[in-house]
């Protein structure tokens, strides 16, 4: 089911199969996608590797991604673009950029606890009557319930990745901090530069994701041009040098040093292996 208003606004809803292919789509102004699996064990194919998943898990897509769906009887999917609803023009409303979205995390996760799934069967039944209406109210009905499930969305995720162990102020440090390396990775290496542009010192940043994950403020930035590197060498025809321009590399044998360190692979094998 698809919704299209009269500004170019996108709205789709819809159940996926089995062999269900998953890619980018440049037509549509940064698309956003939730995943629901309904299947007790399902497999999805997602850069380069085969993830297994619980039923009622909830997977989180921006922009760049291609996913091949391996095992699956149902599984749901709600996409929508900028204009249907921008989630950093209302940040302040749902709270999730640079955790669901725009973050420096590979694939945002989270399983739908069981006393809170009654509640998203209640929107995804709203959502399918809604999208058959075809009054003027539509869009707005829409719009209302997408902000109600993102934020069921956020609480869950928070929860169970710890942020809940974090006040609020704690919170939008590390998500402001996500969404930067999201923005700013190509460019900006270190945690000294974003340190500077939140106005904090770096030692105040290790310390604060410390206590949220195990993974430090410069492992998200090295995670982040890494995930850019698999998908360049997956997805593009650039050569290795034009790869480690473009990811902001002084040449080509520090961008092999760093890809080897983390992938314990070099860049062209990596690729020839595919």
């Amino acid at each position: 089911m698809i919704f299209i208003g009269q500004h170019n606004e996108l709205f789709f809803l819809s159940t996926l199969k089995r062999s269900t292919q998953i890619t980018y789509d440049k037509d549509i102004n940064s698309p956003l996608t939730f995943l629901w699996t309904k299947d007790e064990k399902s497999i999805i194919y997602y850069e380069g590797n085969e993830i297994k998943f619980k039923k009622n898990t909830i997977i989180c897509l921006t922009d760049f991604y291609n996913i091949d769906i391996r095992h699956c009887s149902e599984l749901r999917s709600i996409k929508f673009n900028r204009e249907f609803y921008c989630i950093l023009d209302h940040d302040r409303e749902v709270s999730c950029k640079g955790i669901l979205f725009y973050g420096a995390k590979e694939l945002p996760t989270f399983q739908i606890p069981t006393n809170e799934l009654e509640k998203f069967e209640v929107l995804w039944k709203m959502f399918e009557i809604e999208m058959q209406s075809k009054d003027d109210m539509q869009l707005e009905m829409l719009q209302s319930m997408l902000k109600r499930f993102i934020i069921l969305c956020t609480r869950i995720y928070k929860k169970q990745n710890s942020f809940s162990e974090l006040n609020t102020k704690e919170t939008d440090i590390v998500r402001e901090y996500n969404y930067l390396v999201e923005i700013y990775f190509k460019t900006k290496h270190t945690v000294h530069d974003y340190a500077d542009m939140l106005n904090k010192s770096p030692k105040t940043l290790s310390n604060l994701f410390a206590k949220l994950s195990d993974r430090s403020p410069l492992q998200i930035i090295q995670d982040r041009k890494m995930l850019e590197a698999r998908r360049m060498l997956r997805y593009t025809d650039k050569t290795i040098k034009e790869i480690a321009y473009d990811l902001g590399f002084e040449d080509v044998q520090t961008f092999s040093r760093f890809f080897k360190k983390q992938e314990s692979i070099s860049p062209i094998n990596f690729r020839n292996n595919l």
